[in-house]
Formats: C-alpha cells, structure tokens, sequence
C-alpha cells in the first residue's frame, strides 16, 4: 500500500490492539431506529457505515471525548478497549456499553522507517527490529487479551451495563458495510483490490475457524 502510493518508507507491523467496544450509549439500542439521530464520536470507515444508519458523526480527539459527552454536545461515543475507555472516564457518565466493536476487531501499529535507511542496515540490524517488532505484536496481543475482563467487571459492577448486539444490530451494521464497501470500492481501485483480497481470505478462513474451535457461548 505504501509503495502503490509512493511512500518510500519500510514498514513492518509493531503492535496490536485487542478489539474495540463498539461504543458507550446513554441509552439501550435495541433497533436501528433507535440510532436515527444520535449525535456521535465515530472513526474512519465505521463513521461511513453509522451516518447510513442515521447517525451524525464527529472525530474528535480522545482528550475532547469526555468534556463533549458531559456537556451534550454528543450523545455516545466510540473510542478503544474498555481498558483504555475507562481511562477516558466513559463509565461516569454512559452506562450501557455495546459489543463486540464490529468495526476496529483489531487495531496494527506500524514501525515505519525510511527506505534508504533500512536498506542502508546490516542484515543483523535488520533482524534485531524485526525481532522486536514480533516480540512487541506478541506481548500486546497477550496483555491486551488479559487486561480487558477486570476493567468490564469493575464497570459492571459499578452499573454499566454490558451488551451485545442482537443479530438485527449486527446484520444492519454488515449490510451497511457492504454498501461503504461497495461505494469505495466503485470510487478507488486500490481500496478494491485490498478489499478484495481480504474477501477471499476470509472465504478461505471460514474452512479453518467453522472446524477449529469451539462455538461461544454468552
């Protein structure tokens, strides 16, 4: 992507975020009529997908987040983990949290490096920040997936409530999603082709994911 785009940097993935929530409300969601008019902090593609549903969205800073909730000016918000949401304070003030985060199931940092700078490194270099970078994925996959449960019970039990999308929820999202997929498809051909590939990973994946693991139960 960055070459297609004539970026001359080396990139090599460094971290890795733990999904998302998919956003604290003032109030249940129980239909996609229930989103029509909501004034909300949103990000990216999934901003695309939630204006479909009704929704006005800003991308406000994390910093900004909070003071606008508090003063109204939006109604709900989406942003990170619960373990960095309850760093913001969501949970003061928003008592239903929804998942899972349809929109960010995983968020990749990038170590990006000037291209004739890298090629200008020993093999051994190279190798030792590529071995770092593993390392960094590997650890904050790990404690991502370890540190988010305490931080949603405490919340829980100071009464915000957890949900899940029910299947109307999550099969509005998708099919909004496919048509932002559609249209940005239609408008950039790049985005086509990562789209598409993507695509047919996932088709390919279902073989492994419907044999390799056990259903879950909520």
């Amino acid at each position: 992507m960055y070459d297609t785009n004539g970026y001359n940097v080396k990139v090599i993935p460094c971290a890795i975020l733990s999904p998302e929530t998919s956003g604290w409300f003032k109030k249940e969601i129980n239909t996609p009529e229930d989103l029509k008019g909501l004034n909300m902090r949103f990000f990216g593609l999934g901003a695309s997908v939630m204006e479909k549903m009704g929704v006005s969205t800003s991308q406000l800073p994390g910093g900004e987040i909070f003071g606008a909730l508090e003063k109204g000016a939006i109604d709900a918000s989406e942003f990170s983990q619960p373990a960095i949401d309850q760093r913001l304070g969501f949970q003061k003030i928003m008592k239903y949290n929804y998942f899972p985060g349809w929109h960010q199931q995983a968020t990749i940092f990038e170590l990006l490096i000037n291209k004739d700078v890298w090629n200008k490194m020993s093999e051994g270099q190279q190798a030792i920040v590529d071995g770092t970078c593993k390392a960094s994925m590997t650890n904050s996959f790990a404690e991502g997936e370890a540190m988010q449960f305490p931080v949603m019970a405490e919340a829980k039990a100071n009464g915000v409530e957890i949900r899940y999308w029910n299947d109307t929820m999550l099969k509005a999202f998708e099919d909004k999603w496919l048509e932002v997929a559609a249209e940005k498809s239609a408008e950039d051909a790049f985005f086509k082709k990562v789209w598409d590939d993507l695509s047919e990973f996932r088709k390919g994946y279902d073989l492994w994911e419907a044999n390799a693991f056990l259903p879950r139960s909520r």
